[in-house]
Parts: C-alpha cells; structure tokens; sequence
C-alpha cells in the first residue's frame, strides 16, 4: 500500500521533470479551429500542472510504469476511457503500443472543462492528431454512460 500511494502523489507532484522538449499544436487543427486552439492552449496548462510528471513534457511516458500519450494507440482507439481516467482515475492493466502498464491513476479533480482542454492538448501534440475538438458537454455525456 505504501509504494501505491507513494506513486500517486509523485504523480501529482509539484516538482515537475522538464525534459526540454518543445513540441506544438497540429498546425492544421488551429487553422480550422480557434475554439480547439484556445482549448489546447488552457489544456497544456493543465498538463504542465497535473500530467507531466508522469507522462512527461514529451509525452512519451515512463517505460513500464507510465504510458506513453505520444502517439499512443490506446489513445487513439479508446477516446471515452481516456477521458473518464482522466476525469474518474484509471486502475487496473491496459496495453499502450504493445506494451502492457499496470499502474494507478488517481482522480485529478478537474473540471468537465479542464478535462476537455486537457483530452484536446493530448489529442494534438506530439504527433498525435485524434479526432474533433472535446467539449465539456461531451465529457458529461462520458461520465454519464
């Protein structure tokens, strides 16, 4: 129990890894959008708050502990889980790109917003460029089914 809860509050810890990458939004999605670009920019904050010391300023995760966001297939494949982890915590295995994570993610608290900002900022970074723009409205619909 101790090293469980060791792992979720380092995962929310305020001493944050920089790992000096810098990547940006899909250009083509801020073209079309302004409404996804304002989202993505409220979202990276998010995630420089809460996501990155886990899942890095990359993206790409912690081999074999935390998964990678960067483009990531279960991402990708599994939009409604991802956001009800991210609203709700996820337990429990999941396989990202072959690779099987068995870790804890711990309710973070946010938002029905700040949860949309933050699908919308991983959906388009780092590659990844996952479907139309999140609302908070959508994430309600989620949470509810």
């Amino acid at each position: 129990m101790l090293i469980l809860a060791l792992l979720v509050t380092s995962c929310n810890s305020d001493n944050k890894k920089n790992n000096h990458a810098d990547y940006s939004i899909n250009k083509e999605n801020t073209a079309l959008d302004p409404q996804l670009k304002d989202s993505y920019e409220r979202g990276k904050l998010v995630y420089n708050d809460l996501c990155i010391t886990c899942h890095m300023s990359n993206g790409e995760g912690a081999p074999k502990a935390f998964p990678p966001l960067a483009e990531s297939d279960y991402l990708k494949e599994n939009q409604e889980a991802s956001i009800k982890g991210i609203k709700k915590g996820m337990s429990g295995e999941i396989v990202v790109n072959g690779i099987t994570y068995n870790s804890v993610m711990a309710p973070l608290g946010l938002s029905n917003e700040e949860v949309a900002d933050v699908m919308n900022y991983i959906n388009n970074s780092w590659g990844n460029n996952y479907g139309k723009i999140i609302t908070a409205e959508d994430v309600t619909k989620v949470i509810k089914n």
